[in-house]
């Protein structure tokens, strides 16, 4: 499990995109988001880390909320 971060904050995502016939570190990427299936939900704390990593699949993923 992620560290928590001092702020506290989160950030939700949802799959939305099939990560078939996709370049294997975008595999990789979903995986370190703890998705991996269509429809799954992972709540995450909100780091810049976290937040490049859905920038690199931002056409796989849907963010939800921010707490």
């Amino acid at each position: 499990m992620a560290a928590e971060h001092k702020s506290g904050r989160t950030v939700t995502v949802e799959q939305i995109g099939s990560p078939l016939r996709r370049h294997h570190s975008q595999r990789e990427t979903l995986v370190g988001l703890r998705l991996n299936k269509i429809g799954r939900v992972s709540k995450l704390v909100d780091t810049p880390q976290t937040r490049g990593m859905i920038a690199k699949v931002a056409h796989l993923v849907r963010v939800l909320e921010n707490n």
